[in-house]
């Protein structure tokens, strides 16, 4: 049996909750989930929401260029055997509209294209054609404050569906690494691109440089008034 998962309508909740006050150390049991979470990255705040939120995120400090990281050291989608749907299925469902999930939570498309890539607009009809971005990347994770993160630390953060998006493979391998700096999205997603950014990067406690935060508020400042 198939049941039909509709695009969720992005919400502000983590970015108000954040601003409410909800800024815990890692390593507290507030902090990062142990088990993904199934809101969608966080949709773009009010103008005063947004100023509050980058005032949360502080002053610009030079990023950790210390010795590479391993990709391995922070797991892989978590499975959760009640449901049959790991982190990847979670997100395409999520992400999609008007799409299918069989009894082994694998997605499928009944229509011409379910899924838009809101990196760069690109529409996919196979679950296939579609990556999973962090929006804050692993890499600048670790440059930015998660060196000495648990590997249980590590894994919550790789699995936590706020810092998710079904993207298109194309403009994943652009972004790669990236911070805001360096890359953008399509600018119809970089008032949300930011905001959500933005919203991880506070979530765990995690620096930005100076040209990270000026490239912040320069989409930040593209959201509607």
């Amino acid at each position: 049996m198939q049941v039909n998962v509709h695009r969720c309508i992005p919400v502000v909740l983590l970015a108000l909750l954040t601003l409410a006050g909800c800024k815990v150390p890692i390593g507290t049991e507030d902090a990062a989930p142990a088990s993904p979470t199934s809101a969608p990255p966080a949709a773009p705040a009010a103008s005063g929401d947004r100023a509050a939120l980058m005032a949360q995120l502080g002053a610009a400090k030079p990023e950790d260029t210390g010795a590479h990281y391993n990709r391995d050291d922070w797991g892989d989608w978590a499975y959760d055997p009640k449901t049959k749907c790991n982190t990847r299925e979670q997100v395409l469902a999520r992400d999609g509209q008007g799409v299918a999930v069989d009894s082994q939570c694998r997605p499928t498309c009944p229509t011409t294209a379910c899924w838009t890539s809101r990196y760069d607009g690109v529409q996919a009809k196979d679950a296939a054609d579609l990556q999973i971005d962090h929006i804050v990347p692993i890499a600048e994770a670790n440059r930015s404050g998660a060196r000495g993160w648990s590997a249980e630390q590590r894994n919550a953060y790789y699995n936590d569906m706020t810092n998710l998006v079904a993207v298109s493979a194309r403009s994943n391998g652009q972004k790669s690494d990236s911070d805001p700096a360096q890359w953008r999205p399509t600018d119809a997603y970089s008032c949300e691109y930011a905001t959500a950014y933005t919203t991880v990067k506070v979530k765990y406690h995690l620096t930005a440089d100076d040209r990270e935060i000026a490239a912040l508020n320069a989409m930040l400042n593209t959201c509607p008034r």
